[in-house]
């Protein structure tokens, strides 16, 4: 589902993706590990159009249209903090943003999803501008759910929940994912990544460092690789 070989970009003279080969299926949950500086969210914005790479390809759900066409078909993007028209509800975000994709789902059909994902009924037709961080993302999610998008690409999107929200959303995204999915997910959080994650990869210097099945590892084991990676390159 989302395909991207010998991806390359550059700022300033300066390589910040670097031959970067990544692919990850339907079905499958990717942590994208690495510190601050390292190209994760580069290459989230390579692959979803919002800047051009100076190498390489990306294909989505097979799609051979450019990054920026194809997102808008095939992926839905839900970023660390989810931006919603504060004024509107959660019912009229997800319409709003909907109509903007050319897709008109009903209220009836919002408010199946929007139970789906786990907000609470009372904020469905609620003003956004009360909604917690957690609820935020729920509607993110509902807005997949609506596109039926076929990838999923997530940046931080745990950073700041409590950890009974971040379990909620790892089980939405687990569900996603489950249904066909492929889902990327930019994290600093370890144990989150070990827990949901089926795979993850480790960005240092735009370069893909290491490689691991998370069936295969716990959490500690994962972190002294991690650290181990720091330190080589350090």
């Amino acid at each position: 589902m989302i395909h991207i070989e010998k991806l390359g970009k550059r700022y300033d003279g300066r390589s910040v993706v670097d031959g970067l080969d990544l692919h990850v299926h339907g079905g499958e949950i990717y942590a994208l590990l690495g510190p601050n500086g390292a190209g994760k969210s580069t290459t989230i914005a390579c692959l979803l159009g919002f800047v051009e790479a100076d190498a390489g390809s990306i294909r989505l759900a097979g799609s051979r249209l450019p990054p920026a066409q194809a997102a808008v078909e095939h992926a839905a993007y839900i970023a660390e903090n989810v931006a919603l028209y504060e004024r509107l509800s959660g019912v009229e975000n997800v319409e709003f943003f909907m109509r903007l994709l050319g897709i008109r789902p009903g209220r009836g059909e919002i408010e199946t999803l929007l139970a789906r994902a786990g907000l609470p009924e009372h904020a469905w037709h609620r003003q956004a501008h009360g909604y917690s961080k957690g609820m935020r993302q729920k509607v993110g999610i509902v807005m997949a759910l609506a596109k039926g998008a076929k990838v999923l690409v997530l940046d931080e999107p745990t950073s700041g929940l409590d950890p009974e929200a971040s379990v909620a959303f790892g089980d939405l995204v687990r569900a996603l994912a489950d249904d066909g999915a492929a889902v990327l997910m930019a994290t600093h959080d370890l144990f989150r990544a070990q827990e949901l994650a089926d795979r993850c990869g480790m960005l240092v210097g735009g370069q893909l460092a290491g490689e691991w099945k998370l069936g295969e590892l716990n959490a500690g084991e994962l972190e002294r690789n991690y650290l181990d990676i720091l330190a080589r390159r350090a």
